[in-house]
């Protein structure tokens, strides 16, 4: 692809300037394959969509920062072949949406690995990728969910304006879908950009969306979906910080046990996470002696992982504590923070 399709507008998130997908690209590519391009068939396809979750389980459990050049490897000398290769429609269109899934991974990976200009223009492009690959293999899930990078990177980065429109475009591309985790996913996204949009209408409209939806049983078997590993825990999360930011931290507090000790979180990074998000509602409640407890537990998950979210965590429970510096239990915790950060 060339470069000009990823430049987006200056706000860096505009919708127009995604690109307009080639939906005819899979059916031309089946009657023009060059004289000795590679064959490519269902063993390919699974290939792609075992190699995305091996990687998504790593980066879940160490963080971004541990594989991404092993994906972005695989994506160049492995897979970018097999899309100039020779492939019926059906194969292509699969094929599509696998490595719609892989350049998704990659990301989420380049956005979880730190903070800065090269990282943060890596991953925009890497979902702007995503969601073509998605729209040309006719994938509305996909789609969606790369919207999705787009807008929760809006939202980190205090984007308020695109990222409402993103979250509003994710929810109109995943409105049809039959599998109520991917709704639940994208309404909840939604609600997010408008908590933090200071919108509490349409953040409380969509969190009630979000949460009847995570709720139902899917009407159809929805196979290997892409938002399968939106799970209750995930969204009691998610939905925690959203009342956080609404300023409820009593139902935030709630939410956030709720992902700990009933849904339960295998993922260390995850885990480390929503611990130190729940040790920064318990300071906001007053709960000092709760919030040093549940860091302490964050600490020891934390040790190891390497991942933006981590870091920032680790920094702002450093500042939070500066103010207890007569606490010695305070000062162990910055301490044993800034060795775990390097």
């Amino acid at each position: 692809m060339e470069r000009r399709e990823f430049i987006l507008a200056s706000s860096g998130y505009a919708l127009s300037a995604l690109g307009l997908p080639d939906m005819d690209s899979i059916t031309r590519r089946t009657k023009s394959a060059l004289p000795g391009a590679i064959r490519v068939g269902q063993g390919e396809v699974a290939a792609v969509r075992h190699m995305v979750k091996a990687l998504g389980d790593s980066a879940s459990e160490l963080g971004g920062g541990h594989a991404r050049h092993l994906a972005v490897r695989y994506l160049t000398q492995d897979v970018a072949p097999w899309l100039e290769g020779r492939f019926s429609e059906g194969t292509g269109r699969e094929l599509f949406a696998a490595t719609s899934q892989l350049v998704h991974l990659a990301g989420w990976m380049a956005q979880d690995e730190g903070d800065t200009p090269e990282l943060r223009g890596l991953a925009q492009r890497y979902y702007a990728h995503s969601f073509r690959l998605a729209a040309e293999a006719g994938d509305l899930e996909l789609s969606a969910t790369a919207l999705r990078g787009l807008a929760v990177q809006c939202v980190d980065l205090g984007h308020r304006a695109e990222a409402v429109q993103l979250g509003e475009a994710c929810v109109e591309y995943g409105r049809h879908l039959h599998n109520p985790r991917a709704v639940a996913y994208y309404e909840a996204t939604l609600a997010s950009a408008a908590a933090q949009d200071d919108d509490r209408r349409m953040a409380t409209k969509h969190l009630a969306m979000s949460e009847a939806a995570i709720g139902r049983p899917a009407a159809v078997d929805v196979g290997d979906s892409w938002a399968a590993h939106y799970s209750p825990g995930r969204w009691a999360h998610e939905s925690g910080m959203i009342l956080s930011r609404l300023g409820d931290l009593d139902a935030a507090e709630e939410h956030l046990h709720l992902a700990l000790d009933i849904h339960g979180l295998d993922r260390r990074r995850t885990r480390a996470i929503v611990l130190a998000d729940l040790g920064g509602v318990r300071l906001r409640q007053g709960d000092v002696d709760g919030a040093m407890a549940t860091w302490r537990s964050f600490l020891d998950c934390a040790d190891g992982i390497r991942s933006v979210k981590v870091q920032g965590a680790l920094q702002d429970m450093r500042v939070r504590l500066r103010r207890y510096d007569g606490v010695p239990e305070a000062q162990e915790l910055r301490e044993q923070a800034t060795r775990i950060a390097g």
